[in-house]
């Protein structure tokens, strides 16, 4: 049985399955764990969800923005955007059966054997672990409360609050809660959040870091898996972080890990987020780092 983590899909499933099928995985041995931002963007979001939801006992996901901006649109709170690719998703039979699934997913996973979590965009650095699962377990108990569901769903967009503070209450609360987990690149130690920034690791402005960057992080002692952040090209220097989004909606990769050894399998992706034939220099086939 063998545990792998992949980066991003956004409505890629060409190259996961080109990837799945290399490691030759084993949905009733092995176990797929998914980073977030399943859908959106790329060429096959409905039937990327289809596929996941048919091998749902073999994954542990964890939701992002692209996710839950799916679940706001499916009741109709935001409008599609333009480059959105979910409208298919939003026509199909199956619609309600897909988004009742994914609206059942986690916000951060940790696997305490592996001493490991699960998140997509990451964790604030003035978090301890014990913090970190029980705000994003508030959001959980919101998506899943038919009562809260909607309201959430309603308020969750925007910049506001900044930083966390324990007074927060109601959607404000959930909101930065929210952001911190599936939208955060560059905070402060304090964890005041700049979501404009978006390049790689070295264009932070004065005062801000990314998130795992800190020397003052509560969580420098779990592993942490996340995407999110297509520029940092899967490179984080932080020891136990592992970066997995490595841009194959945008003709980057797409990239699995073998969560307890560390191998990396990667597959060039072209703009449409298809697979790319492979050339030598590109395709190591197993990078370890």
């Amino acid at each position: 049985m063998a545990t792998y983590a992949v980066g991003d899909l956004q409505g890629c499933l060409e190259p996961l399955k080109g990837l799945l099928e290399r490691v030759a995985f084993k949905p009733t041995q092995d176990r797929l764990w998914l980073v977030g931002d399943l859908v959106n963007r790329g060429p096959q979001s409905l039937e990327t969800l289809r596929f996941l939801y048919g091998i749902r006992d073999s994954l542990v996901c964890v939701l992002g923005n692209h996710d839950l901006h799916l679940l706001a649109a499916g009741n109709n709170i935001e409008r599609l955007k333009k480059g959105d690719t979910l409208r298919e998703i939003l026509e199909a039979p199956d619609c309600v059966e897909l988004l009742d699934w994914l609206r059942q997913q986690k916000l951060m996973h940790y696997d305490e054997d592996r001493n490991m979590a699960l998140v997509h965009a990451g964790i604030p650095p003035q978090w301890t672990l014990k913090k970190a699962l029980k705000c994003a377990a508030e959001v959980e108990e919101a998506l899943g409360d038919d009562n809260l569901f909607t309201p959430y769903l309603d308020g969750m967009y925007g910049n506001e609050p900044v930083k966390w503070d324990n007074d927060l209450t109601g959607v404000a609360r959930l909101r930065v809660i929210t952001n911190y987990f599936t939208r955060m690149r560059f905070c402060t130690a304090e964890g005041k959040l700049d979501l404009k920034s978006k390049e790689g690791a070295d264009t932070a402005l004065p005062g801000y870091k990314p998130w795992f960057a800190h020397k003052e992080r509560k969580t420098r002692e779990t592993k942490i898996i996340f995407g999110h952040w297509a520029a940092l090209e899967g490179k984080c220097d932080e020891p136990g972080v592992f970066a997995l989004d490595t841009g194959c909606v945008w003709g980057g990769a797409m990239t699995l890990m073998n969560i307890d050894t560390g191998e990396r399998l990667s597959c060039q992706c072209d703009a449409q987020g298809h697979n790319q034939p492979p050339i030598p220099e590109q395709l190591q086939a197993i990078a370890k780092r």
